[in-house]
């Protein structure tokens, strides 16, 4: 069996506003947090010495916005991995960024980051007012510009699906958002998850979000613009020219290894076929993030998911991308198989496709793709 890719996940959870929509694990910045950043580097360094002679595929920089790390903080933890790890050829070493900070594109660039995702989510100054976002549409074509001038690869993040956009409107937006040059975008329905600005919003009555039938015809029409435009759905969520596919974004979908460093960081290392699938996950809060590593070396804690567990896990992220799961690989990494006599009965559908082994969803499936995934698991 080839050696299984790894990734390292660094979670900066600090943002210089928070999103009404987004529910991850981030908080208010305030200045620099030069404590956090220093047991960050302890964290990498007890993982290094956990796994030797593992060389690191890819380095993502997630959040919270981890632009709001300086170029020097950003150089400084991408030479201690590579002294630590060592990279295999052509690592993707890649950077989430708000559209306010393209000022240290250059710098984040010349530290060693090859590829940026930009948090654009739209190009037009009502709709970024009605997102919370602290950006306009003019500092978003700016940071666009300036980035494709800098990176290697660029991708942007896009929300559709939102109060009042009509069909036309978002063909538009997207379609114009696809002639501006990157070669990745990812376009995320507006999802009101609980407990965040938004939720609050539509118990009220205060936000509409569009309905089930509208929000399908969004998701339809954002497939064939894209098609139209030379991006493929390589993933429910992304869509990319070919070759420009996310390769950290891979790992977590193809089930390789990873690990998760930073406030609320997850990892995932191994499978039932090596001993077992370790899940690792660190404390949510930076202080008891950096308590943690002061007294343990690490901020994480470790368990091991069961075969079943780790089985769903694989077919529920798996599943997500155009390349479906490779069945004969489930089963000899966990020794469970998908549920075939489901699997079946959405192949006589229309909702599911097997050739060679593998099982994906048809472009009517991916409409019902986490009730299908969920199904055909064991």
């Amino acid at each position: 069996m080839t050696e299984t890719a790894l990734g390292l996940y660094i979670h900066w959870p600090y943002c210089a506003r928070i999103c009404p929509y987004c529910d991850f694990n981030v908080y208010r910045a305030r200045g620099a947090d030069d404590e956090l950043f220093a047991a960050i580097m302890v964290d990498l360094d007890f993982w290094s010495g956990k796994m030797p002679g593992r060389k690191l595929t890819s380095i993502h920089f997630g959040g919270g916005t981890p632009s709001l790390l300086t170029p020097h903080q950003i150089a400084a933890l991408i030479e201690r991995a590579a002294k630590r790890f060592g990279f295999h050829n052509n690592i993707e070493i890649g950077l989430e960024a708000n559209p306010n900070d393209c000022d240290g594109f250059q710098g984040f660039a010349s530290a060693g980051v090859n590829r940026l995702s930009l948090g654009v989510q739209s190009f037009y100054d009502d709709a970024l007012i009605a997102l919370g976002r602290d950006h306009d549409g003019s500092a978003s074509r700016k940071a666009l510009d300036k980035a494709l001038g800098v990176f290697e690869r660029v991708s942007i993040d896009l929300i559709y699906a939102r109060e009042g956009q009509s069909l036309d409107a978002w063909a538009t937006e997207l379609g114009d958002a696809l002639k501006t040059g990157p070669d990745h975008l990812s376009l995320y329905q507006l999802t009101i998850e609980p407990g965040t600005a938004f939720d609050k919003r539509v118990a009220r009555g205060d936000l509409k979000p569009p309905g089930e039938n509208i929000a399908e015809q969004l998701f339809r029409l954002t497939q064939t613009v894209c098609a139209e435009h030379g991006f493929e759905p390589y993933e429910i969520s992304n869509h990319a020219r070919p070759g420009s596919d996310s390769r950290h974004n891979r790992l977590y979908w193809e089930g390789a290894d990873w690990i998760g460093i930073g406030p609320g960081a997850h990892g995932r290392i191994g499978s039932h076929a090596t001993g077992g699938r370790a899940l690792t996950e660190t404390a949510l809060r930076p202080a008891d993030y950096i308590r943690r590593v002061s007294e343990t070396g690490t901020g994480s804690t470790s368990s091991t998911l069961s075969a079943l567990d780790e089985v769903r896990e694989r077919i529920l992220m798996g599943m997500r991308i155009s390349d479906g799961l490779d069945l004969a690989r489930i089963e000899q990494l966990t020794g469970l198989t998908v549920d075939h006599v489901e699997a079946a009965r959405y192949v006589e559908q229309g909702w599911l496709s097997i050739s060679d082994h593998r099982l994906a969803f048809t472009p009517e499936g991916r409409l019902l793709a986490d009730g299908i995934a969920a199904a055909i698991c064991p």
